[in-house]
């Protein structure tokens, strides 16, 4: 027994839905206590992993792809994306982080769209480190993620009575609570 949490120990996980206005404050939040995640597409041959500087407006995600990458290419073939971002963990109390899933749009330099998220990517301190001036940003495409479905986990919601494993989608007004089984039989 856990003397620290014994909430923990609660088996099978509640699968207690948190409003949808708690969950979407509770990725939020996830999104912005790290700017590095990863970014999962599907390669030629398998998944392809590769961790990545990101930066949210909301929920949406703006990535720069290396230009001629195993992974843009992957998403200019199969625009199916997943990307997690975790926050750091000292044991099950802690753990929490969110799984982003949707299709990765590539914005062209230029466009309104890439000259908005522009204004969300931070592109400032990597050119300081790479030496390639202020005067302009990197004229690349720029990845954008507007996720249909978001999977957040923090264990530390079964404290106060919520599945650990709440379930976000973008079509919906109701939020799901999963006790991390059914839906992995799911998927």
């Amino acid at each position: 027994m856990s003397n620290a949490h014994p909430w923990l120990e609660q088996i099978p996980w509640t699968t207690k839905p948190l409003p949808r206005d708690m969950l979407e404050h509770r990725i939020q939040r996830a999104l912005t206590l790290t700017n590095l995640g990863m970014l999962g597409t599907l390669g030629l041959k398998g998944p392809i992993v590769s961790p990545l500087e990101f930066y949210a407006d909301k929920f949406t995600i703006y990535i720069f792809p290396q230009p001629g990458s195993p992974k843009l290419k992957a998403m200019e073939r199969d625009p199916r994306v997943s990307f997690a971002v975790a926050n750091p963990m000292a044991g099950w109390a802690s753990a929490q982080g969110a799984q982003l899933f949707g299709r990765a749009e590539l914005l062209d330099p230029g466009t309104s769209e890439w000259d908005y998220g522009m204004t969300i990517f931070r592109w400032q301190g990597s050119a300081a480190e790479i030496n390639s001036g202020f005067d302009h940003p990197p004229q690349y495409q720029l990845m954008r993620l507007n996720p249909d479905r978001i999977v957040y986990t923090e264990h530390f919601l079964r404290k106060d009575g919520y599945g650990p494993r709440q379930i976000w989608r973008k079509d919906e007004k109701t939020e799901q609570a999963s006790d991390g089984f059914t839906e992995a039989k799911q998927t």
